[in-house]
């Protein structure tokens, strides 16, 4: 690849980063705000959990149907389509002042989130060599994960001093910006601004669904997804905030740092990872499974821990959970040497709703088991937190058992030098 080429292909990719980083910023926007939205709506805890539920159930639903909406009608319309869907749904919840309301407008931005990142995954694929792809894939995920930074800090400073409608419209008017430099730059591939596939039968999309679910790469990959990024999710997206505040006695600002360090931790991680995973593919499934076993020791630590914990110890945790973000993208590099090139898109839908079905488990039992421990009309208690917080082990239990279980599947259907030897074509 020439050097004008790798440049148009690098604005490409970073327009189309943009809008997956507002996504995250939009979808990660309530973390800091559950305390304000519990009083706004005059809601329970399940209730608040409710929120995010209905965001991360809209998201794992979506990603099958994203995946065919991208074969058939290219990144370009699809993202311009959840610009769209994401500015109003970030619009009605800064007007939202009832309940149903503010889950309806959710639920938008739900929708406008899962369609961004398979797009962004698909502009690598179209614009970058084979060999760059792994690189480019997991600087996807882990410099999107900006969005989670700027909804932390700024959004706290913006809840307080402007007011939730404000703070809310200010957020939705990044989306016109994103809009415009999308339809100037952004193409499907070098040679066409839009891409569009043929029609696929529903019959055809069955088949196509159910040959990438029979890969057992592709299963693997899936509980690799399911079982590492939702520690991290359920912090960011809603709890973590809450926990450090009110579990472990944190001011807002320690709590919002902290929330920035499992972002910041995910971003430094990613690309070593995504190189220790292309030099030694063959151990990708031992790597998930040791990063699980390291975000549950730290976990442990912290809910062990007599009291509140040390602020070193809770810095720790953040650092060791946020691995679990670059760890999550180990499950689509299975899917790329799992499936041949025209069923990608499907077997990347079916492994991103790994990370995104556990992550809607774990926020609801969070906010049930934070009503069950806590009394009613009092605040949230560091016990009732340590309760809620334990259930990740169920989670962390189940995935972590699959992935043993489909390794073995897979390392049965395949060998180290055919792994080896697809690891470097696609490199």
């Amino acid at each position: 690849m020439d050097e004008s080429r790798l440049r148009t292909s690098v604005l490409v990719w970073g327009v189309g980063l943009l809008v997956y980083l507002l996504a995250v910023f939009h979808r990660s926007s309530l973390a800091v705000a559950g305390l304000v939205a519990s009083d706004r709506f005059d809601i329970s805890a399940s209730q608040l959990a409710t929120f995010t539920m209905l965001q991360l159930l809209v998201y794992a639903g979506m990603q099958v149907p994203v995946g065919l909406l991208v074969d058939r009608w290219g990144s370009r319309s699809v993202l311009v389509g959840a610009l769209l869907v994401m500015t109003a749904g970030q619009v009605a919840f800064a007007l939202a002042t009832t309940y149903p309301f503010g889950l309806a407008a959710r639920a938008l931005v739900g929708v406008g989130d899962a369609l961004t990142f398979i797009c962004v995954l698909r502009l690598v694929s179209s614009w970058f060599p084979r060999r760059r792809i792994p690189l480019f894939s997991q600087l996807t995920g882990t410099l999107g994960q900006l969005g989670a930074v700027i909804s932390a800090v700024p959004m706290t400073w913006a809840l307080r001093d402007l007011g939730w409608t404000t703070a809310y419209l200010v957020a939705a008017a990044l989306g016109p910006v994103l809009l415009v430099a999308l339809l100037l730059v952004l193409r499907d591939t070098p040679t066409r601004k839009n891409l569009r596939g043929e029609p696929m039968p529903l019959a055809a999309v069955r088949r196509s669904l159910t040959a990438s679910w029979a890969e057992p790469g592709t299963r693997l990959g899936f509980w690799m997804h399911f079982s590492t990024p939702f520690s991290s999710n359920v912090l960011g997206l809603l709890w973590g905030y809450p926990f450090f505040v009110r579990g472990e006695g944190l001011s807002p600002a320690e709590a919002s740092g902290l929330l920035t360090v499992v972002v910041v931790s995910a971003m430094t991680i990613g690309p070593a990872f995504g190189w220790l995973v292309g030099a030694h593919p063959w151990h990708r499934s031992t790597m998930v499974l040791t990063i699980v076993a390291a975000m549950a020791a730290a976990w442990a630590v912290v809910l062990a821990w007599p009291g509140e914990a040390p602020f070193g110890v809770l810095l720790a945790l953040a650092v060791v959970v946020g691995i679990g973000g670059p760890a999550s993208m180990v499950g689509f590099d299975l899917g790329r040497t799992s499936n041949p090139p025209e069923r990608l898109a499907s077997a990347t839908g079916l492994i991103n709703q790994g990370g995104f079905i556990a992550s809607l488990v774990l926020v609801v039992v969070v906010g049930l088991v934070l009503d069950w421990r806590t009394p009613a009309g009092s605040d949230y208690t560091a016990d009732a937190f340590r309760w809620a917080m334990c259930t990740q082990f169920l989670l962390w239990a189940l995935g972590g058992s699959q992935v043993w279980r489909f390794r073995r599947l897979a390392r049965r259907t395949t060998t180290r030098a055919q792994v080896n030897a697809t690891l470097r074509a696609g490199m």
